[in-house]
């Protein structure tokens, strides 16, 4: 099931479903004597590539899902956890550590170390699984942590979650009626504050990552199409898509269901 979701969500992109559809146009053009539709199709897929990295649109598209929850304010007297939820890194010995993350891990950990320096004594929980590798993404992010100055002692790994409902659920087992930050990008912020009001916490939320921006004034950065903005687009499309899928999930799905259909993708 979870191989299958991301297959799927992968083929749905705005970027490589646009490319079948134009491929699809292109064959009935070489294959077919429907040569003016294939033509409106090819033209159709162009169209959408261009309005899809077009930064008018794709931040517009964005915005509003990352602005839902404001940045973390240390409005609270204690904080005990401060978790960081993993998102993708390479295993490569020659280049340093903080280049073996993905950008939006990077982020999310650094965010993380900030909130956690504000709050003496609390912990840094860390989740993500090997995710193919020999090394668990949450392990990737604790050599980064390490490296940057926080102490071993205040690091717990989680090192088998596979996605947001998993992390949600692992973290649910000790933190309880403890106070949690949750610090992830500020697309997937609203997607992953249900997953853990639905395992019983209520943790403040720290969003970071930020991508849309409305302040870009010159015209050269704002109406020229960029991948940044194609970026901006698939992050919309790929939290719209998630949403989706946890309200169908909730629906169809039991927690004892979810679970023995993770364990089966191990």
């Amino acid at each position: 099931m979870f191989e299958l979701k991301k297959v799927l969500s992968a083929l749905l992109m705005p970027l490589p479903a646009l490319l079948l559809i134009g491929l699809a146009g292109l064959m009935l053009i070489m294959f077919s004597t429907r040569q003016k539709t294939g033509c409106f199709i090819i033209l159709f897929s162009f169209l959408g590539i261009f309005l899809v990295s077009f930064q008018p649109v794709a931040s517009k598209l964005l915005m509003p899902l990352e602005r839902q929850y404001s940045v973390f304010l240390p409005e609270v007297q204690t904080v005990d956890y401060v978790m960081v939820l993993g998102n993708g890194h390479v295993v490569d010995d020659q280049i340093p550590p903080t280049s073996e993350l993905s950008r939006a891990s990077l982020m999310r950990l650094t965010e993380g170390i900030r909130i956690l320096k504000m709050y003496p004594g609390s912990k840094l929980i860390l989740s993500g699984y090997a995710g193919g590798s020999e090394t668990s993404h949450a392990r990737m992010m604790a050599n980064v942590a390490l490296a940057l100055g926080v102490a071993k002692s205040d690091i717990i790994l989680l090192e088998d979650a596979k996605d947001t409902w998993e992390e949600a659920r692992q973290a649910a087992a000790f933190v309880r009626q403890k106070q949690l930050v949750l610090v992830t990008s500020a697309s997937h912020m609203a997607r992953a504050m249900k997953e853990f009001h639905d395992a019983g916490i209520t943790p403040l939320p720290a969003p970071t990552n930020y991508l849309a921006q409305k302040n870009i004034s010159q015209a050269w950065d704002r109406y020229a199409p960029k991948a940044i903005y194609l970026e901006q687009t698939e992050r919309y499309w790929y939290e719209t898509l998630g949403q989706l899928w946890q309200g169908m999930r909730d629906l169809l799905l039991t927690d004892e269901q979810i679970m023995a259909e993770n364990r089966a993708s191990k």
